[in-house]
């Protein structure tokens, strides 16, 4: 590291925040839409009741490890798409995206043959806890009612994360996301309608919100299919795509060899994060309308460590790539004090309005009073979850694949589940100190972390290795 004062050393110059600035701020508004409208979305099925918001936000829990499923069963493929496409390779693009169809088509299957055969008990494992006197058998009938629904979207979604990740791997990103605009707005206006049976709708309640969902996923597919069959002479790959499904056997497990690290980290860490919400639920119904209730508004704040994060891996893995060491590692550190930085006066803004943001929702006092809480203890270790983020996508842009592996599903499975288990099952601590014991366990993340990223383990140029 260079000599100079801290301030040279953690602090950029004008050019250096509006380059990350110009970087972030676009994924800020695209994921912040999508937060806003799941926000406004969750809002509307708590107006209907405590009951039925708690089946819904398991149902949407349990559906959150599909949906990373798929993200992780593509991404591996998605790595090859890149190349073929830099190298004007159509038949190589077609036969990645077969792998994703492939792929798509087998975990969606699964899943839904899961759900069919195990979703009740899978709901139930939530519904246990019943200290609060709430309504478990309403609960699980609305669970029930909401799955049965959403099954019918798996397939829509899954085909728009086959077509829209192969063209945004093209160059072509204008399209997904216009798409995912109609989603969400179709989304938001059939709520209104079927939730609260407005303009000569039916009134559907937690099956409405469950049928504007997948009317909003089948938008979405025909809109990004339709335009990417439609527009041949764009994308080049489309044409032959169909006359066979055959892939090389040499590509497949290629792409097998990388991708199956990258399925197996997101299938976990959404698994991790599924028992972990099982784990506070045996707190009562209540714990999990709370629950729901803060991570939708933290979920909003989130997207600025989120953004922030990303903007490390492109323009710290730019760098490396231009084998730019010291300015990769000078960079580095500065926008990581400046995420961190961020996410401070972010946590601020949250802790004010922590007690207001629940009061927007019909449920009882108890679980508002919950949602308060959580959402407070979210903002006191944003910071943290900030440094963790970037810390990741350093490891990650250097190719240290294995370690952000232990770092994001191991650590979960293995360290924060087991607190939440054990001080959820044995003991009969306040479910918020549950919680904040779980978010204190990642200062382990945040030692090893920042050991790592100081010893500059990361510097290196995976291209030319």
């Amino acid at each position: 590291m260079r000599a100079g004062t801290w301030r040279e050393k953690l602090i950029g110059d004008k050019r250096f925040y509006k380059m990350v600035l110009l970087i972030a701020v676009p994924i800020m508004i695209q994921n912040g839409i999508t937060n806003f409208v799941s926000l406004l979305d969750n809002i509307m099925v708590g107006q209907v009741g405590t009951e039925q918001m708690t089946g819904v936000a398991i149902v949407n829990q349990l559906i959150f490890v599909y949906n990373l499923c798929i993200f992780g069963g593509v991404s591996g493929a998605g790595i090859f798409t890149a190349q073929f496409f830099g190298q004007k390779d159509d038949e190589g693009v077609a036969n990645t995206m077969r792998f994703k169809l492939y792929m798509g088509i087998l975990l969606t299957g699964v899943t839904i043959l899961l759900f069919l055969a195990f979703g009740e008990p899978l709901i139930q494992m939530y519904l246990k806890g019943n200290q609060d006197g709430g309504d478990v058998a309403a609960a699980l009938r609305y669970g029930k009612e909401y799955l049965g629904i959403m099954l019918i979207g798996l397939p829509p979604f899954m085909l728009v994360q086959v077509y829209a990740s192969t063209l945004r791997e093209c160059g072509r990103t204008i399209t997904p996301m216009k798409a995912g605009i109609a989603a969400v707005v179709v989304n938001l206006v059939f709520n209104y309608f079927l939730i609260y049976g407005k303009f000569g709708f039916p009134e559907l309640g937690v099956a409405g919100a469950a049928v504007a969902t997948v009317m909003s996923r089948y938008v979405e597919a025909f809109i990004v299919v339709g335009w990417t069959h439609r527009h041949k002479e764009i994308n080049t790959y489309i044409p032959g795509l169909y006359k066979t499904m055959r892939i090389p056997g040499y590509l497949v497990k290629r792409i097998l060899i990388k991708g199956t690290p990258l399925l197996l980290n997101e299938t976990l860490w959404a698994a991790g994060m599924a028992i972990l919400l099982q784990c506070y639920s045996v707190r009562g119904m209540n714990v999990v309308a709370g629950m729901n209730i803060s991570n939708t508004i933290s979920n909003l704040f989130n997207v600025v460590f989120i953004a922030l994060g990303d903007s490390v891996a492109i323009v710290v893995g730019q760098l490396l790539g231009a084998g730019k060491m010291e300015e990769a590692k000078d960079t580095d550190r500065k926008m990581i004090v400046f995420s961190v930085a961020c996410c401070t006066l972010v946590a601020l803004v949250m802790l004010m309005i922590a007690p207001l943001f629940p009061q927007l929702y019909n449920t009882n006092v108890q679980s508002r009073e919950f949602a308060k809480y959580f959402i407070m203890v979210t903002a006191v270790f944003m910071p943290q979850n900030a440094f963790l983020h970037a810390a990741y996508f350093t490891l990650r842009s250097g190719g240290k694949t294995i370690v952000t592996f232990f770092f994001d599903s191991v650590f979960i499975c293995c360290v924060s589940v087991p607190i939440a288990y054990l001080l959820g099952h044995f003991t009969d601590l306040y479910v918020v100190y549950i919680f904040i014991a779980v978010q204190l366990a990642d200062i382990i993340k945040c030692v090893i972390g920042f050991i790592l990223v100081k010893k500059g383990v990361w510097l290196q140029n995976i291209v030319e290795v």
